[in-house]
């Protein structure tokens, strides 16, 4: 967590120093910009495990996009709880992951479906949808996520403030 923290206050840095106005509107947004930088990083780290398995390793395809996924999975889901919407409480860990996991076979599942529609029934190009795809499920998960899956419950709040006020 401290390289993403590290990488993170050295952009803010540069931001607020040469680009003012994208830097107050980034802060405005400070969760949703999270959201992307950490989606991001894990689907980087998909890839590139991805590659070591099957590349490297010389694993089979199913075996090493499998692993790959799990991994990936786990950063994303504590890169989301932990830095993204700072969800440190464990007390509804194992609900939080069964959210998580159940959102993101949803989401394969809609995927599949709008690529279906969109390439298949109206011929737009393929790269153009699962962009607009991916945009709008994107949103939706960062909705999903923090509404539902990584909600601060009220006890929650006031045991964090008054951490703060403590210190």
């Amino acid at each position: 967590m401290s390289i993403i923290n590290h990488l993170y206050s050295r952009v803010r840095i540069f931001l607020a120093s040469s680009c003012p106005r994208v830097f107050n509107f980034c802060e405005k947004r400070k969760a949703f910009v999270k959201f992307f930088i950490a989606g991001a990083f894990s689907g980087t780290v998909d890839l590139i495990l991805l590659f070591i398995f099957h590349d490297l390793f010389l694993w089979d395809i199913i075996f090493s996009t499998s692993a790959a996924f799990i991994l990936a999975f786990l950063v994303s889901f504590s890169l989301q709880k932990l830095w993204t919407f700072r969800n440190y409480s464990n007390k509804r860990l194992p609900r939080q992951l069964a959210l998580y996991l159940a959102g993101a076979f949803l989401n394969l599942n809609l995927n599949a479906l709008a690529m279906h529609f969109l390439v298949n029934n109206l011929g737009v190009w393929y790269l153009l949808a699962q962009f607009a795809v991916n945009l709008i499920l994107g949103f939706l998960n960062f909705l999903n996520y923090k509404f539902i899956v990584f909600k601060k419950d009220c006890h929650e709040n006031k045991s964090f403030q008054k951490s703060v006020a403590g210190n």
